[in-house]
């Protein structure tokens, strides 16, 4: 694993829209150490004092899906290789995946913490994920059957 405790170390915070961009509002304070930047869902209430960048809003079940996010997966390499991170954090969901995989290729450091409202089952993003995954981090024991490598730090929000 790579070390992260350089003060200059780049960070992406990337989530869907929703309860996914709410929680990873919360990791806003690591832009106190480390420099972040945002990408998320473009939806009518986004804020962010951090630099933010806009993903289409994909629904799997949506008829133009497949589409979105080719288009998506364009815009995530265009930003991956603009913002050049070192670090990705995700709180899921869908629209992380080619970010996620991007990041993999060109070996940064990438974490995932599964979403507070998962008590009891995984998210598909997080099962898709969980193996790419240098760190990733449950907030309830009761996900260490399905994650048994993942961190448990309880309510990290």
């Amino acid at each position: 694993m790579k070390n992260i405790d350089n003060e200059t170390k780049k960070i992406c915070l990337i989530a869907s829209s929703g309860g996914h961009y709410d929680e990873l509002l919360m990791l806003n304070k690591l832009g106190e150490t480390f420099e972040l930047y945002i990408v998320t869902e473009k939806t009518m209430y986004n804020y962010s004092s951090t630099d933010t960048y806009f993903l289409k809003q994909l629904n799997r079940k949506e008829l133009f899906f497949i589409i979105k996010f080719l288009w998506n997966s364009i815009l995530s390499i265009r930003i991956f290789f603009k913002e050049k991170p070192d670090i990705i954090i995700s709180t899921g969901a869908l629209s992380v995946i080619p970010t996620y995989l991007i990041g993999k290729i060109f070996g940064k450091k990438l974490i995932f913490i599964e979403s507070f409202a998962k008590v009891s089952s995984p998210t598909l993003t997080g099962k898709l994920l969980y193996k790419f995954c240098d760190i990733f981090i449950i907030q309830w024991e009761e996900l260490k059957k399905f994650y048994p490598n993942a961190i448990c730090l309880g309510n990290i929000y």
